[in-house]
């Protein structure tokens, strides 16, 4: 079952005329931006569908989008804001993972000179759970993200890739299914950025999902932790600091750890909950903004997890 159908069960639909979205995007290097979604959490009828981040990086032969955002009127918005900054041809479009605020816009960039990128898992994913998820959106947002075009990617990533794009150089690494199926994770290695898609935000708990992997996470946030990046840029919220990554490699580990345990005595989710929230409470509390309200739904989803494994 797609991750948005899961959340959206709740949702009633209606129809609205949404205000035209226009955004702006955030110089982050020479040629790295970033257009920021300023809400956090599930598509509404109040962020219009916005709650995801889109980068793009500008080459010598033309710009590099990464994550087109939640549906086609967002993915014109974000094509806008690219062309603010400059007229040079959008050639390539990299869905970071299959999760439906990253890449319904695609519709948006569709055209014969446009490349897009993703894995072949992240791939099919979208074409499972695409149809059902703007349906989803729709009903979320009463209607603002309306009916989008399913526009998958054609260029697969399996596995460790280096490639050139105009005058930059890019390496595509696979985050072995950390947050989601197929997920990967991009690197400028001249420039010492990351574009991490959602292994990992500023001030919120990993984000668990049913099909992700703690574990392999927990590896891949490693991984990232050795590049040793100066920019950290995430699929949702602000610039993330590096220290971040020791943050979320402990937390997680702790966590993993700590349901683990609960488990192997027979304890109850709800004790679990409340004896994590005891235990790491006073040290992760400040750390993340949700560290409360969500640490239940983070414990439930480890917990299924370990009874899968």
């Amino acid at each position: 079952m797609s991750f948005f159908v899961f959340l959206s069960s709740t949702f009633v639909s209606a129809s609205t005329s949404p205000t035209p979205l226009k955004f702006s995007a955030t110089k982050v290097s020479d040629n790295v931006y970033s257009i920021v979604a300023p809400s956090y959490g599930r598509p509404t009828a109040e962020n219009q569908g916005w709650n995801s981040n889109s980068h793009f990086i500008v080459t010598d032969n033309g710009v590099l989008v990464i994550d087109t955002g939640s549906s086609e009127p967002i993915g014109q918005a974000i094509k806008s804001a690219i062309q603010d900054v400059t007229d040079r041809p959008i050639r390539w479009v990299v869905n970071s993972h299959s999760h439906a605020d990253h890449w319904l816009g695609n519709g948006a960039f569709k055209s014969p000179d446009v490349e897009f990128i993703s894995t072949s898992l992240a791939s099919q994913t979208m074409a499972l759970d695409g149809p059902i998820d703007v349906k989803a959106f729709k009903k979320m947002t009463k209607g603002a993200t309306g009916e989008s075009t399913l526009v998958y990617p054609t260029s697969m990533i399996d596995k460790t890739h280096k490639r050139q794009f105009g005058n930059v150089d890019v390496e595509f690494y696979l985050a072995q299914n950390g947050h989601s199926p197929g997920d990967i994770y991009l690197w400028l290695p001249k420039q010492r950025i990351a574009f991490s898609g959602d292994l990992l935000s500023k001030n919120y708990l990993p984000i668990m999902t049913p099909r992700g992997d703690v574990p392999n996470l927990i590896t891949t946030l490693k991984e990232i932790e050795q590049l040793a990046p100066v920019s950290l840029l995430a699929g949702h919220g602000e610039r993330v600091p590096k220290r971040a990554l020791s943050r979320d490699i402990a937390f997680l580990t702790a966590a993993w750890k700590g349901v683990k345990n609960g488990l192997s005595q027979a304890e109850s989710v709800e004790s679990i909950v409340k004896r994590l929230q005891s235990s790491l409470g006073p040290k992760y509390r400040a750390e993340y903004q949700d560290f409360d309200s969500s640490i239940q739904y983070l414990v439930e989803m480890m917990v299924e997890k370990q009874h899968r494994a």
